[in-house]
């Protein structure tokens, strides 16, 4: 036989319980279950037969409920019942499903209820808003990576300065015909050179071509043309200076010859001869023995 006071008396007069919490001033009940989370008579889900609580699971509410029927099947104890995401018709659910229950119970779920889709609405609230995220600083790990680079970052430029060291101790044949240094610094050093003959060449063809470019046709000007007109111009006089000279002498030798005297006075200028070619078309004989 199942009663309700025996279990009571067992669990709650300062006997052991495990879900018990005692403090100084008020016990509590870590029983999920529990409706209030106080630990007395009224809201003992082990010593009430007929009981019924407001659970959430996954932002849903349901409706736990227990009866006196069930006790004897452990698996069926408890009867769940979904309710509706509309506060007012869930409320009204509860009041049809505890319609016989006693009074504290239909009021302490709907409590229940009514704290559980207030936070339901505050988590909903910061899930949507945008909020800083705390993030712990590892201060000694940190450290730890730094020096680990700072290490590595000296130890590569150690690397470099030794591999350029062999090279140029290489190139003025300082080791002479020792050649076991790794091949792929060789290499790597080969086709820096071609990198650096080919950009040599492309920016010599690129000077060529901007030395072959700069020719420029530029107009003349006025002044240049009068020049060229004064040399013309000194060339015919100084020529007809030396005509007019040769033909004084001809004159002084004539007269000399004859015994007279010559004329007092400028001599005067002699004309220019022009001669005047012209040529005449004949008819080929071959059209006279025809005709």
């Amino acid at each position: 036989m199942h009663s309700d006071d025996v279990v009571w008396d067992t669990l709650g007069n300062r006997q052991f319980c495990s879900y018990k919490i005692t403090t100084k001033t008020q016990n509590f009940c870590r029983n999920e279950y529990n409706l209030t989370g106080l630990c007395n008579r009224s809201s003992c889900p082990l010593a009430n037969s007929q009981y019924a609580t407001i659970r959430e699971e996954k932002g849903r509410c349901y409706l736990y409920m227990k009866t006196i029927e069930r006790a004897a099947f452990p698996r069926r104890l408890w009867e769940r019942v979904l309710l509706n995401k509309n506060y007012e018709k869930a409320l009204e659910e509860i009041d049809e499903n505890l319609i016989y229950w006693p009074r504290f119970i239909r009021h302490k779920c709907k409590q229940r209820f009514t704290k559980i889709t207030q936070y339901l609405i505050r988590i909903r609230k910061l899930t949507l808003k945008r909020q800083r995220k705390l993030v712990p600083l590892r201060r000694k790990i940190e450290r730890r990576e730094k020096r680990r680079e700072e290490k590595a970052l000296i130890a590569a430029q150690l690397d470099n300065a030794i591999e350029k060291e062999l090279l140029e101790r290489l190139k003025q044949d300082t080791y002479g015909d020792i050649y076991n240094f790794p091949i792929h610094a060789f290499d790597k050093a080969l086709q820096q050179q071609d990198a650096e003959s080919e950009s040599e060449s492309d920016a010599e063809k690129e000077e060529d071509d901007e030395e072959t470019d700069t020719r420029e046709f530029v107009e003349a000007d006025d002044s240049d043309l009068s020049d060229f007109e004064d040399m013309d111009k000194l060339e015919t006089s100084s020529e007809e200076e030396q005509e007019e000279e040769e033909e004084v002498e001809k004159k002084a030798s004539h007269s000399k010859s004859k015994g007279k005297t010559p004329l007092k006075g400028p001599a005067r200028r002699k004309r220019r001869y022009i001669e005047i070619e012209y040529e005449e078309e004949t008819e080929p004989t071959t059209k006279t023995k025809a005709a």
